[in-house]
This record gives C-alpha cells, structure tokens and sequence, in this order.
C-alpha cells in the first residue's frame, strides 16, 4: 500500500471523529440551552463539526489518489 492512501484513511478516519465529537458536545445540557436562547450552537461545538467534514473529506480524496 501506498503512503498516500494510509495517510488519506488516517485522515479520513480523523474526521469522523471529529465530526461525532461535535455531535455529542452539541447535545451536552449546557450547548443545549445556549442554542435555545441564540438559536445556533457555540463556535467550538461548530468548528469540530465543520473541521471533521473538510478532514474526512480531504482524507478520503488523498485516499482515493493514493489508491491509483
């Protein structure tokens, strides 16, 4: 196997986590009762969120090219 494809899986990996630690931070008491009373979640809880898709994204096309 190629480097590329290891590291792309190991990304990919990465953001999932990432992505599922945003979703558990926004059903935390507290994150829900900032977003009853802002109507959004806390930047935190949406930067994990976001950071976790553009990881897995990048990590699955770094796969998929080392995968060739």
């Amino acid at each position: 196997m190629r480097a590329s494809f290891l590291l792309g899986a190991g990304l990919a990996v990465l953001g999932v986590v990432l992505f599922i630690i945003g979703l558990n931070a926004s059903q935390a008491p507290m994150e829900q009762v900032v977003e009853t009373f802002t109507g959004r979640f806390t930047d935190q809880t949406m930067w994990y969120m976001i950071a976790g898709g553009v990881v897995f994204l990048g990590g699955c096309v770094l796969a998929l090219r080392g995968a060739r």
